[in-house]
């Protein structure tokens, strides 16, 4: 059997988006092994059809973890045997690059998102200029590889002349049977809470928004988001469940009334971004408002199973969201819409691209 290894940087456990990649290739006859960092907080790892290995650290956040990481990565990559190596995104692609070539193992980047334009690098100048350095000189000796929408592999192509496959970020189908239904209707927000996700303009909006809101996950922007809550006086209008089991996470996105995927323009990465939860919110026949920005369009062209808004005013928000709740016909319409896209938008399908790609490569 051909070995695999991914590498990641976080602790395994909410990573839907690998176990999907790692269980669709361990299905098929791959030796795959996923290997991520163990947190203090970490949860009992669930037994999966592909091996796990966490890789405890000192240092928790900064250069001195990335430093510490990536040099622990190095090591254990170095006395394990494989055919292929796959670096997720750039802060594991260091060692894989040194290890594709001490083994003379076949390297691939799997880039899930543009991460020189994340906006927590584009906006201090020398991480972003350190960032910068290390995907120039690491990108273009990655032949092979895949990202999530199409105008990030053209980015890529652009940049550095390596033609890469787009596997979307879509989730596993899943039945749809009827959801227990909520007290009273919600707005649902998912994912990642990091700088540039909006909640700058989402928080105050509140106060003009009849919908209270759930906020579904965790990350750096948590300690600003808390604070935004009670300086805008919303306390009551928004809940904050932390990160969730997929199946509890899937269960509270069937309830919810509409879903939020806003963003700022700030940096490539947010103007490129298809993340997971648009996704999730079309499997679940969930309505929701998003950016105008080029992927979204994309898929709205073809389904139609969001709206769409052009900026960040707390005016513009309030009113997609309000509009959306009050107008029946419109959201009856995106959601019969999303029912529909689900049977194409999801994993059974999309994994066959992933497989092709592994099948080609060995």
């Amino acid at each position: 059997m051909k070995k695999i290894y991914f590498t990641v940087t976080n602790d395994l456990s909410f990573d839907q988006r690998m176990h999907r990649i790692c269980s669709a290739l361990a299905s098929h006859g791959y030796e795959v092994t996923l290997v991520g960092r163990k947190l203090p907080t970490s949860l009992p790892l669930k037994e999966r059809q592909f091996a796990q290995k966490r890789l405890p650290c000192f240092f928790k956040r900064g250069k001195a973890f990335y430093a510490e990481y990536n040099l622990r990565l190095f090591f254990f990559l170095l006395f394990r045997r494989m055919h292929i190596i796959c670096a997720i995104d750039l802060d594991t692609i260091v060692p894989c690059l040194l290890i594709s070539k001490i083994k003379r193992a076949r390297r691939v980047y799997d880039a899930h998102e543009l991460f020189t334009e994340l906006k927590e690098v584009v906006t201090r100048p020398r991480v972003h200029k350190m960032w910068t350095k290390i995907e120039r000189w690491a990108v273009p000796q990655f032949k092979n590889g895949y990202t999530v929408c199409q105008s990030i592999a053209e980015e890529f192509q652009r940049r550095y002349g390596v033609q890469y496959d787009v596997i979307r970020n879509v989730p596993v189908k899943r039945a749809l049977t009827d959801a227990q239904l909520p007290p009273s209707p919600f707005l649902l927000y998912s994912g990642a809470v990091n700088e540039a996700r909006g909640f700058e303009y989402l928080i105050p909006a509140l106060k003009h928004i009849r919908l209270p809101l759930v906020v579904c996950g965790d990350g750096n922007f948590m300690p600003q988001l808390k604070k935004l809550i009670t300086a805008h006086g919303v306390e009551e209008k928004v809940t904050l469940l932390g990160m969730l089991p997929p199946d509890q996470l899937w269960e509270i996105t069937r309830q919810a009334t509409i879903g939020i995927g806003i963003a700022e323009n700030e940096g490539l990465n947010q103007y490129y971004a298809l993340p997971n939860k648009f996704f999730d919110y079309i499997q679940a026949g969930l309505p929701q408002v998003t950016m105008d920005f080029p992927e979204y369009r994309r898929v709205n062209n073809e389904y139609e199973i969001a709206v769409l808004i052009a900026d960040l005013k707390t005016d513009t928000i309030a009113a997609a969201l309000n509009n959306l709740q009050e107008d029946v016909v419109l959201y009856t319409k995106l959601k019969d819409n999303c029912l529909k896209a689900r049977e194409v938008l999801n994993w059974e399908q999309e994994s066959k691209k992933l497989l092709t790609f592994y099948e080609t490569l060995s």
